[in-house]
């Protein structure tokens, strides 16, 4: 492909919007280090939250997103989130996208957690990722070009220090440099770097790590959110149970058929943290806990992924009860962007889950990570489209082989384990110190030569810059917020409403700084 005006790293929701709004006056490349379905999109089960319905508003879905965030959000980023993501979908549903329909032919609508309104759009019931993504990657012409099965590990800048193109390593230990004025990153989040997640293997931060290392600023990064129901079979999670589940109406329960959720206003459908948490709870006292399905009709045909995921497991469907356990679902951080996706290093760009746009606050509301990909790489499409740009050379470089010099002092295992264990679902001061002397032990420093590393050693090298940065987040905020729990400082502190915590790389130290708002150089 000649001239690849743009180049995106990743192949999920995001990026496939990006491209397809592109397509008609640009040549796009997509990168992904392994294939494109391989990715949090492609997973989805829930769906996407939209107010279109007769008795909704955008107001209420403002509302709902501010308060499942904790108000850790600009309220006109968020209206302007929901108003855009209105058209957009109504835009789709006009396009005949594949949404579920009630025998009338109306929409179906579903209901999930802290949503005040049922405004899930469904497709395939709980197919929506993969049945959303097939229909995406259908409608792409010819001008986008996939290159699939190379890790991007370097972004290249030039002597200005605007980013101009990236370097990518192929399983056989080849590297590549591909060049282009636009670079995005749309690499998804970092639910690989814990024991216990809902994301697909590939999600290990790379883009975050990066863009980072890279001189960009990251934000909010000590918010994860912990998805509360992953199906849990000997000791080890196994996938996710979607959120609407709850919404159909199933019911938390403990190994004594206690109701779990009893004492909240939501029960179930209470914001995914506070479920989350008192799942974890539970389960630090000793007891097994399950959703409980029996009054759901119909479950095998509303949910034939999770009916699937059960009987791969030998999870019996008949017998009403799915055992469940939470495990890291999405970053509510990540590349500081302004609302076109713009970050503080020129030329480099980032959306969807990989970017901290600020509008799922502290948690996410649910459904709403779909409909920000679509947002966000419609807007960066418009932006590019209407930007004058300089030509850089579209040099397509082979390099020899590399074989590693230096191997990463830790094993994936080892990693995820300790990151659930310290850096998890509840945090303190101790857990978090013990993090971050193990973390400081590998000797590692952020000027490691990467080009003379083995791709899975670069794999754990990005690992270790997101761990530091979630861990000096984590340390930095001594309040709970959202996505954010601590045990030493249980409660939400007005001294830190509305402050975000700043990660940068200053020389060759990792500096985080709490401010009172974002106040940074945005190159658009």
């Amino acid at each position: 492909m000649n001239d690849p005006y743009v180049i995106i790293v990743g192949s999920g929701v995001a990026a496939l919007q990006l491209a397809r709004q592109l397509q008609d006056a640009f040549h796009v490349m997509i990168i992904t280090k392994e294939d494109r379905r391989k990715s949090n999109s492609f997973k989805a089960q829930g769906g996407i939250a939209a107010a279109i319905a007769k008795k909704d508003n955008i107001n209420s879905h403002v509302k709902d997103t501010l308060e499942a965030g904790c108000y850790h959000q600009q309220p006109e980023a968020v209206r302007s989130l929901i108003s855009d993501g209105k058209r957009i979908i109504q835009r789709l549903i006009q396009e005949g996208a594949p949404f579920d329909r009630n025998e009338d032919g109306s929409l179906s609508l579903g209901m999930e957690g802290a949503h005040s309104r049922n405004r899930i759009l469904h497709c395939g019931g709980d197919q929506t990722g993969k049945i959303l993504m097939k229909y995406l990657l259908e409608n792409l012409s010819g001008n986008v070009h996939f290159v699939e099965g190379e890790m991007v590990y370097e972004l290249i800048k030039n002597n200005e220090g605007r980013c101009i193109g990236v370097k990518t390593r192929n399983t056989k230990e080849e590297t590549k440099h591909y060049y282009a004025p636009y670079v995005v990153l749309a690499t998804g989040g970092i639910g690989g770097l814990y024991s216990s997640t809902s994301n697909d293997s590939t999600i290990t931060g790379d883009g975050v790590a990066m863009a980072f290392l890279a001189g960009a600023k990251l934000t909010d990064m000590e918010f994860v959110q912990f998805h509360p129901t992953l199906l849990f079979v000997k000791s080890h999670t196994k996938g996710l149970i979607s959120e609407a589940v709850r919404g159909e109406g199933a019911q938390l329960v403990n190994d004594r058929n206690d109701r779990v959720m009893e004492t909240h206003p939501l029960k179930e459908l209470a914001p995914r943290h506070l479920v989350a948490q008192k799942i974890f709870e539970e389960r630090q006292k000793g007891r097994e806990v399950f959703l409980s399905i029996s009054n759901i009709a119909d479950f095998e045909t509303k949910f034939p992924s999770i009916t699937k995921l059960c009987l791969d497991n030998d999870i019996s469907i008949k017998d009403g009860k799915i055992p469940v356990a939470p495990g890291c679902h999405f970053m509510m951080g990540g590349i500081l962007i302004n609302d076109v996706g713009a970050t503080t290093v020129e030329g480099l760009y980032a959306i969807g889950e990989t970017a901290a746009s600020g509008v799922h606050g502290a948690n996410r509301l649910a459904s709403n990570s779909l409909l920000e990909g679509l947002v966000y790489g419609e807007r960066l499409a418009c932006f590019i489209k209407n930007s004058p740009y300089e030509r850089v050379p579209t040099i397509v470089k082979q390099d020899d082989c590399f074989f590693g010099v230096k191997e990463i002092p830790f094993t994936l295992e080892e990693f995820k384990s300790l990151m659930m264990r310290n850096v998890g679902i509840i945090r303190s001061e101790s857990s978090l110190n013990i993090h971050w002397n193990w973390l400081q032990s590998k000797q590692l420093s952020l000027v490691e030569n990467l080009g003379s590393m083995k791709r899975i050693d670069i794999q754990k090298y990005f690992m270790w810059v997101i761990g530091m940065c979630i861990t000096t987040s984590a340390l930095l905020r001594t309040e709970s917020r959202g996505g954010h729990i601590r045990s030493d400082y249980p409660d939400q502190d007005l001294a830190f409403f509305k402050k975000k915590i700043n990660i940068e790389r200053i020389e060759n130290e990792i500096r985080g700084e709490i401010c009172e708002q974002i106040e940074t150089e945005i190159y658009a």
